[in-house]
């Protein structure tokens, strides 16, 4: 069957077009319109701007990936869109639009859990990749632990009190001064620097599968602020390489707990900062200890985008889920 999806719950519209049956799975078509650009004048994402861009970009793709697909609209057999958790302005965005969409053309529609989304890259990557298994969702705004019990069920068992991991990134990042966002720059500076150069406070919370970051964020940005005032040269590629260490760390000292807590011998990783080389280098090592195989999705799948909304789209549509005229997006 053919699936349209949408993504837009931050600052990426996304279109994308798949195929999708129990033999396989196949991406026809996965167009972004990135506002990086925008949103860099600004240091992050501004909600207003964000969703204006949604409205001026979201028609003009959706044509794109059907041309690019080589799919007309009667072909497509449901629409699937993300509604959710994001920016509920741009949520409304695509949730609108798709809405309009299916009910015009008398096509199913079918909302997606963004969560479950990014867990469902995976499954466009590992083609052999079954539930039940232990997901570790690592983005801008969650960091969490999921026991995926089936394609649609999943349950947290351990998240970030408060920030989230690649909030963290983002905003040391930007106080140090390095292109927007701030995650990436961090990732390709800590390659350069000493991890043990400076020692910073973990986000690990002891005997639980739960972390917190704004303890790490507060630290790391009082000890630039010292450096600065001290007049002391900031050594950029030491504290990424030692914020980096500390994350990646804390991180993985939960996998062994939350693989005997599922039983499960297989670790997936997804979110937009599954795309860190070092995270995704920490969590294969880590599996390697406990015996579990290590899945990541292709770096093109880890950030926000449609076709992981069409992955989880099709299990949720097999699953009987649909949307009506009353679908509404919701934040957190």
């Amino acid at each position: 069957m053919y699936i349209l999806a949408f993504e837009s719950s931050c600052d990426e519209t996304a279109c994308s077009v798949c195929e999708m049956s129990e033999e396989g799975r196949i991406i026809k078509s996965n167009i972004i319109a990135s506002q990086v650009d925008t949103h860099a004048l600004y240091g992050g994402v501004v909600p207003e701007i964000a969703s204006r861009a949604h409205i001026e970009a979201i028609s003009k793709i959706t044509y794109e990936a059907l041309d690019t697909a080589g799919i007309a609209l009667k072909d497509i057999d449901a629409i699937a869109v993300t509604n959710g958790p994001g920016l509920i302005g741009a949520l409304l965005v695509a949730v609108n639009f798709a809405k309009s969409l299916a009910f015009a053309n008398n096509i199913p529609l079918v909302p997606v859990d963004h969560i479950k989304g990014h867990v469902a890259g995976n499954y466009l990557t590992h083609q052999e990749l079954k539930p039940p298994f232990l997901a570790l969702v690592v983005s801008g705004g969650h960091t969490s632990f999921f026991d995926v019990k089936s394609y649609t069920s999943l349950e947290e068992i351990g998240s970030t009190l408060d920030d989230a991991a690649g909030e963290c990134f983002d905003k040391i990042g930007r106080v140090m001064g390095l292109p927007y966002p701030g995650g990436y720059a961090m990732d390709m500076l800590a390659r350069d620097g000493d991890k043990n150069a400076i020692k910073f406070p973990s986000p690990s919370i002891n005997d639980t599968l739960n972390l917190s970051f704004s303890g790490l964020k507060t630290a790391v940005i009082n000890y630039i602020n010292t450096q600065t005032q001290k007049g002391l040269p900031l050594e950029r590629e030491n504290i990424a390489s030692s914020v980096t260490r500390t994350i990646v760390d804390a991180i993985c000292s939960k996998i062994g707990t939350a693989l005997a807590k599922t039983g499960y011998d297989k670790v997936v990783l997804a979110g937009g900062v599954s795309a860190n080389s070092h995270l995704r280098a920490g969590v294969e090592a880590e599996c390697k200890k406990f015996g579990a195989t290590f899945y990541a999705p292709a770096l093109n799948l880890c950030g926000d985008n449609a076709a992981m909304i069409a992955s989880q789209g099709y299990y949720e549509f097999l699953d009987g889920v649909r949307g009506d005229e009353a679908l509404n997006a919701y934040p957190s």
